[in-house]
């Protein structure tokens, strides 16, 4: 094999590995049996949520992993493999996968990455029910609301007493 065609085989593989260390998590998917309309829809709906899916050689994967200490996602990178990273939202990846597993037998999610971690199938698909970054800040936000809430309740709850008595 020629020097040339190892630099672009180790060059694919060190590209891998930085989506690896920049990716918050990485879901790996089995695509097989998709038709190009629900393989076009779902990458569609990942990009929509800032996730980039790419079909990479196992190959490639396997030794990206390795280099980044996953090496217990090896047994993964088997079969057509398809791997989502997202660099920002960490629930998204798991969540749109999830959903189109669910909705498509073909789609089977394999395992992935979470924050750093290896994760399990079980892992991914606990993930995937978590509400979205939005969903969770609007849930903050209404737990920071009631305390204020109650006050105000109280206040009116006071105010109207103080209204319903007799003047002495």
């Amino acid at each position: 094999m020629s020097e040339t065609i190892i630099a672009e085989k180790a060059k694919i593989v060190s590209e891998v590995s930085d989506r690896f260390k920049a990716a918050a998590s990485v879901v790996v998917v089995n695509y097989r049996g998709l038709t190009v309309a629900e393989v076009t829809d779902l990458r569609k709906e990942l990009r929509d949520n800032g996730v980039k899916m790419e079909v990479i050689k196992n190959t490639y994967l396997r030794r990206a992993a390795d280099a980044n200490g996953y090496e217990a996602l090896d047994e993964v990178f088997t079969g057509p493999t398809a791997v989502a990273f997202s660099d920002e939202d960490v629930v998204a990846p798991a969540r749109i996968m999830a959903k189109y597993a669910k909705q498509f037998d073909a789609l089977e999610i394999k395992g992935g990455i979470i924050e750093g971690e290896v994760a399990s199938l079980d892992q991914i698909n606990a993930l995937a029910t978590l509400p979205d970054r939005d969903g969770l800040l609007s849930m903050l936000l209404s737990v920071l609301q009631a305390p204020v809430r109650n006050v105000a309740y109280a206040v009116k709850a006071v105010a109207d007493s103080k209204d319903e008595e007799p003047a002495a």
